[in-house]
């Protein structure tokens, strides 16, 4: 929540999610509750009043076009996809029929029948506790948003209509805001909701793009048009700042530039500990051309290419071809460096649109990730091949996410293995070798990671979900944000177990998801004995500087003394204290 300083210089306090200083003017998105007034109407009116209605969701349709082709031209027809779904689901969600039987049958106008209509479907979506529903809320209310504004002949503030610098400051950010903030325009964004891992901070950090989440009541307390500074380092958003604290922040963004500056100068230095310890930094994913980022970073390979984007922003399965060109163009470009392919990473709950009836109660806990992929073995033998057929052009690697125990990665590897003969038997080149891992994520993998070491390559443990899995804490709800610990004791306990059973089986153990973006756990990490990070590009050169600022004795000795400590607080203190021995001037979140 927000402390008032002053008359001006109002500060709220959040989540830092991604580094930098934005000063600029806010943009307000997604702001403005519009009251609509029922009006009767004559029944020699309703005629004209369903064709008014029908006109504007044909003018809705249009702009999603549009932007859509503009996308597809500035980022690619990955991204562009997305708003396939979004125009799927004006014809399936937006409660049209229903709008135009109540306009005919109790004679009112068209706006407050269709808001009626929807506000109900959204209220139940809403009444969710899963994140994944309360997401595709706020895409149906935005969809609806455009409809409404369409209806009453208002102009509609969307990003993509943004023509100068500004903030962004909004309650949350969908998928298709997050795709659209790839803007030069956009200088940074803050949101009410949202945590460390939500897709709209992970876009952030892909982007670049400073960035503060969990702001709480940013869009009550913000104007549009007025003046604020964004501090992503630190977690805080300045409302309408005085001169004196305007120079402060200018004087801080000059001196964050320049410090960017010098750890790009790292990019072509090897991740090697001082006393010549090799490390391997990875970049995390989504989108192909992403892959030029992470070589500008100083990549050393890809650790985790998220496949989901694939299935997501469309509105029909991609096919092996398609798939096959993703995956090829990535493993090309990387060469000679390692890219390990996850398979896709949904649950029953966003990929209904593919299996129709389909409904769960509980999606996090249920049909998701590799659980979904061996019941549709059709669909999973399809993103398999693909990888496979891809895996003749560069260095890659699989991975299998969500696996819990020994009898779910055998029935994935027969799988596997099914597509690798129905390859070869149609002379089709691949790597016969392709080096084959699991994700640790969940508990129950962590217990049996013996078990599973001897089956697999290699380990790489998804922070993320397991720190969700071990906590039962909803990484995507900010309501329990501060119970996200990746510091707990017993998470830290869980990853020195995976790390000890790969050592044991003698194959490597990666880590991957935010933590290990975190420069004041790099340390703890280094000294738990992991070789390869995996994280954002962006977050590469700062960890890098770290590892070659330390010798394994010491941090073996920080990561001894760590674990033996009683709260995820007081770990944090003391890892702190350790980074700030190193390098007094680094910026760290205070991840919670």
């Amino acid at each position: 929540m927000g402390k008032k300083l002053t008359k001006k210089n109002l500060v709220l306090d959040g989540v830092a999610v991604s580094p930098g200083i934005a000063i600029g003017l806010a943009f307000l998105l997604h702001h403005d509750e519009l009251q609509v007034e029922e009006e009767e109407i004559l029944p020699d009116q309703v005629a004209s009043e369903v064709e008014k209605f029908k006109r504007a969701v044909q003018q809705t349709k249009e702009e999603l076009r549009s932007i859509r082709r503009r996308v597809s031209r500035d980022m690619g027809e990955e991204q562009a996809r997305i708003f396939d779904v979004q125009l799927l689901m004006l014809d399936d969600v937006m409660a049209f029929d229903e709008t135009i039987s109540a306009i005919q049958d109790r004679k009112r106008n068209a706006e407050f029948l269709f808001w009626e209509n929807l506000n109900t479907a959204i209220a139940a979506i809403e009444a969710s506790d899963h994140a994944f529903f309360r997401e595709r809320a706020a895409d149906i209310k935005d969809l609806g948003r455009r409809v409404l504004h369409n209806l009453l002949g208002i102009k509609h503030l969307t990003i993509s209509g943004i023509r100068s610098e500004v903030v962004v400051v909004s309650p949350d950010l969908s998928p298709t805001d997050t795709i659209m903030m790839h803007r030069k325009n956009i200088l940074g964004f803050a949101t009410d909701m949202g945590g460390r891992t939500s897709h709209a901070a992970i876009m952030a950090r892909s982007l670049e793009i400073p960035s503060v989440v969990g702001l709480r009541d940013a869009t009550s307390r913000v104007e549009h048009g007025e003046t604020i500074i964004l501090d992503g380092n630190k977690g805080t958003l300045v409302i309408a700042p005085d001169e004196k604290l305007l120079e402060h922040y200018r004087a801080e963004q000059r001196k964050y530039l320049q410090w960017s500056s010098d750890l790009a100068a790292l990019r072509d230095l090897p991740a090697h500990t001082l006393d010549h310890q090799a490390i391997q930094l990875h970049a995390n994913i989504e989108f192909p051309d992403e892959t030029d980022s992470a070589l500008s970073h100083g990549a050393t390979g890809i650790g985790l290419y998220r496949t989901e984007f694939l299935y997501l922003s469309r509105t029909d399965l991609p096919g092996e071809e398609e798939q096959f060109k993703a995956y090829k163009s990535v493993a090309e470009k990387m060469i000679p460096n390692p890219v390990t392919i996850r398979t896709f990473d949904l649950g029953g709950d966003k990929f209904s649109m593919y299996l129709k009836g389909y409904t769960e109660a509980n999606p996090f806990l249920g049909q998701r990730a590799i659980r979904l992929c061996l019941q549709h073995p059709d669909i999973f033998k399809v993103q398999l091949a693909a990888i496979l057929r891809a895996s003749a052009a560069g260095n890659m690697k699989i991975i299998f996410p969500m696996i819990s125990g020994i009898e779910q990665l055998r029935q994935a590897k027969e799988i596997l293995g099914s597509v690798q003969e129905d390859l070869r038997a149609r002379g089709v080149p691949i790597d016969p070798d392709i080096p084959v891992g699991v994700m640790i994520e969940i508990p129950s993998a962590v217990l049996v990671a013996d078990s599973l070491a001897r089956e697999v390559d290699f380990f790489s443990i998804g922070t993320n979900d397991l720190i969700q899995y071990t906590l039962a804490v909803d990484r995507g709800n900010e309501q329990v944000a501060e119970l996200f610990d990746a510091f707990h004791p017993a998470v830290l306990k869980l990853i020195k177990q995976v790390v000890e059973a790969g050592q044991r089986a003698q194959i490597p153990v990666a880590i991957c998801g935010e933590m290990c973006a975190e420069p004041m756990a790099t340390v703890l990490l280094l000294g738990l004995g992991f070789d390869e990070f995996s994280m954002s590009s962006v977050s590469i050169p700062q960890i890098k500087k770290i590892i070659r600022s330390v010798n394994m004795e010491e941090a073996r000795a920080v990561a001894l003394h760590a674990i033996e400590l009683e709260t995820g607080r007081q770990i944090k203190a003391y890892l702190k204290e350790q980074i700030g021995n190193l390098h007094p001037d680094f910026l760290t979140a205070d991840m919670t």
